[in-house]
């Protein structure tokens, strides 16, 4: 036996609403169409589903059990329907964004808020990683869009440039607050708090004070941005910290200064070169581009 769904759906709304007229202003056809689409379910089933009483049609018992097993296909397939309609206004679907700690703290969040505010069926997946493991989740599909550190290990990303320059944090009340800008000789002895020796910062900061010809101090190893500006806070030393992370941080105890030579950190968004992005990600790598504008400066020539 082989069942149309609309045959299905008029005998849906039939028992739903108690007359031809209510279902066909439900599904948007006309009453003898209805009255067809439940004749021919009728003679295809062999079954009397209806009594006539007073205007209005009774379902008979067995269209009360045939009811209980359509009802779920309907009312599913209209979640369906809404669904992609949902979709193609792009209010609802999955965000899909992973990007790396510095911006993970204040930056993104506030951005993905403002971007949900006008899509609240939006689910919204984001995660925050190392740069590299980043890279992999992009490549492999599990984010759409991605913020990590350069360089990028894989050939088919692509990417946008984004090149910040840093800031040194200093100790609320420190002595060095009265310069405008800091340099290598003004910071001679004074305990630095790094990331790790492989990470850009650190290279950069320890060829500037190289070059100077300044001893270098790091006393406090650490791996996020976020442990940096908190041993900052705590007066254990001075460190070089991306504007991300300061700006977003409000426990105060910290004055910023520029630091020359500048410290640049290299990142990049990045998407799949593989896979077409979603029309919700578009929009959102959209918006976070011009967000990031106003971070971006010239890498030095």
């Amino acid at each position: 036996m082989s069942l149309r769904f609309r045959q299905l759906q008029a005998f849906h709304a039939i028992v739903e609403t108690g007359t031809v007229t209510g279902a066909a202003e439900q599904l948007g056809i006309s009453q003898p169409g209805i009255s067809n689409l439940l004749y021919q379910l009728e003679r295809q089933t062999r079954l009397k589903l209806f009594e006539r009483s007073k205007g209005r049609l009774l379902p008979t018992p067995e269209a009360g059990v045939l009811f209980q097993e359509v009802d779920t296909v309907v009312r599913g397939l209209d979640h369906v329907a809404q669904a992609v309609l949902d979709l193609q206004n792009t209010q609802a679907g999955q965000l899909q964004v992973a990007s790396q700690h510095a911006l993970s703290f204040g930056f993104m969040p506030k951005l993905i808020a403002r971007f949900a505010q006008e899509r609240p069926d939006m689910s919204i997946s984001f995660q925050s990683q190392y740069s590299s493991k980043i890279q992999e989740w992009v490549l492999s599909g599990l984010f759409e869009i991605g913020v990590c550190e350069m360089p990028l290990i894989y050939d088919a990303l692509d990417r946008h440039a984004v090149h910040v320059e840093t800031l040194l944090a200093i100790p609320e009340g420190s002595p060095l607050a009265r310069h405008d800008v800091l340099i290598p000789q003004l910071l001679e002895g004074e305990p630095f708090i790094v990331m790790g020796p492989d990470h850009m910062t650190h290279r950069r900061t320890r060829e500037a004070f190289h070059n100077a010809g300044v001893p270098w101090r790091p006393r406090v190893h650490t791996h996020l941005f976020k442990n940096i500006l908190s041993f900052v806070q705590e007066g254990m030393g001075v460190a070089i910290l991306d504007p991300f992370s300061l700006q977003f941080d409000f426990g105060g105890g910290v004055v910023t200064r520029p630091f020359r030579p500048a410290i640049m950190m290299d990142m990049a968004v990045i998407t799949s070169r593989a896979r077409p992005l979603s029309v919700l990600g578009r929009q959102f790598l959209e918006l976070l581009l011009v967000e990031l504008r106003p971070y971006e400066v010239s890498p030095p020539g």
